[in-house]
């Protein structure tokens, strides 16, 4: 069953985003390890984007907006430099990932904070306060 879904509703930044483009969110990207999972809650003032990036250094972190889009880069690095011999299983991934997130209009692009603790980066992206109306004179 499909239903209509208005895209410039603030509130539905984020929360249609996934059954509007399923395929993207359907794709192995998340599965390959390569691409950080997220979370994406509405607080009534922000949204919050929470990604798991666990044996990531802070150092390795790159968070960028430019053009409506907010861009996580990143790299995990090999723990040690050991031989592989004597491995019978390697399923943890290493190397370079990023993840890229439309963003609306109603975001204020000037005061996304982020934090990281744990393995888990915290990005606050706040909505634009609503311009009071102003009134125009007629001539």
């Amino acid at each position: 069953m499909k239903y209509a879904v208005n895209l410039w509703e603030p509130a539905n930044v984020f929360r249609n985003f996934a059954s509007v483009f399923p395929r993207v969110f359907d794709s192995d990207a998340a599965e390959s390890g390569r691409s950080p999972r997220v979370d994406i809650f509405d607080d009534g003032n922000n949204f919050v984007l929470s990604a798991e990036l666990p044996g990531v250094s802070r150092e390795d972190l790159d968070i960028d907006v430019k053009d409506n889009r907010l861009m996580i880069k990143g790299e995990k690095k090999l723990e040690n430099k050991t031989e592989k011999e004597g491995y019978l299983r390697v399923e943890r991934s290493y190397g370079a990932f990023e993840r890229s997130f439309f963003l609306d209009d109603n975001i204020d692009r000037e005061n996304i904070k982020a934090e990281y603790k744990d393995g888990v980066l915290h990005l606050t992206l706040p909505r634009k306060q609503d311009e009071p109306s102003k009134k125009i004179e007629v001539n």
